[in-house]
């Protein structure tokens, strides 16, 4: 079993920055952030390979978000940065051990955090 705590969500303003924080409880070969805003759904945000650190993300937020990891701590980032309204969702950290795992890709992901709410306002 994996536990994941998220930390970091609030409420930001337009163009703004946030960064949330996932720890993990141990190891996992991958994690990654999704988010689903109300009546949408669950959508990959960011993904990153916990050995060799790739990373990839969704089109929506390339050149905004970045994807980071601390192993020492089990712990991903996501530095959200130049925030827009449509950012606003409920993220959630994820963490899976599946070979040939496709990033952004939910049903890959077997340990999800309890969520974090990310509200951008103009």
């Amino acid at each position: 079993q994996v536990q994941l705590v998220e930390s970091g969500g609030g409420s930001v303003q337009v163009g703004g920055s946030l960064r949330l924080a996932c720890a993990a409880s141990r190891f996992t070969y991958y994690m990654g952030w999704f988010r689903q805003a109300p009546g949408k759904k669950r959508e990959g945000v960011a993904h990153i390979d916990s050995s060799r650190h790739t990373t990839w993300y969704a089109d929506s937020v390339k050149g905004r978000f970045t994807i980071s990891q601390d192993n020492a701590k089990n712990t991903v980032y996501l530095q959200m940065n130049d925030v827009q309204p449509e950012d606003t969702a409920l993220y959630y950290c994820a963490a899976g051990f599946r070979n040939g795992a496709a990033p952004g890709r939910a049903d890959d992901y077997t340990y999800w955090g309890q969520g974090t709410q990310v509200t951008v306002s103009s």
